[in-house]
């Protein structure tokens, strides 16, 4: 049996990025490098304004939300408010995808209606 290396398969930050929820967009997160696979996590939302009317998804291109359908960001309300934006098990396991090397994991801004100046903090593995 194959040894695995168990810290190379740890959740780590995959990048962090400047995402603005004020207009209809999407926004490049993170490309999976050559050679390598990626599994994601989740994502953390700094917001730099009131954005409790934005929606927003993540997922690759072509594909916006194969990794989180449409969040509303109701309760992120006023500057430096935070959520982690993941994808929530139940009774059915949650599907989640393993991603090729070149893939580019983007945030769509679906309703445009907060700041500028968001960070977005990717998560997840690679292998």
């Amino acid at each position: 049996m194959a040894l695995v290396n168990l810290k190379e398969k740890a959740i780590s930050l995959l990048s962090s990025t400047t995402v603005a929820l004020n207009a209809v967009a999407a926004t490049t997160l993170f490309t999976v490098p050559a050679g390598k696979r990626c599994v994601l996590d989740g994502a953390m939302l700094v917001a730099g304004a009131d954005a409790s009317n934005s929606a927003v998804t993540i997922g690759q291109v072509g594909a916006l939300t194969d990794f989180l359908g449409t969040q509303t960001l109701t309760g992120v309300n006023a500057q430096y408010d935070v959520v982690y934006l993941q994808p929530v098990p139940n009774a059915t396991p949650v599907i989640r995808k393993s991603y090729a090397a070149g893939t580019v994991i983007q945030m769509d801004v679906t309703t445009g209606a907060g700041g500028a100046t968001n960070r977005v903090d990717l998560f997840g593995y690679l292998y």
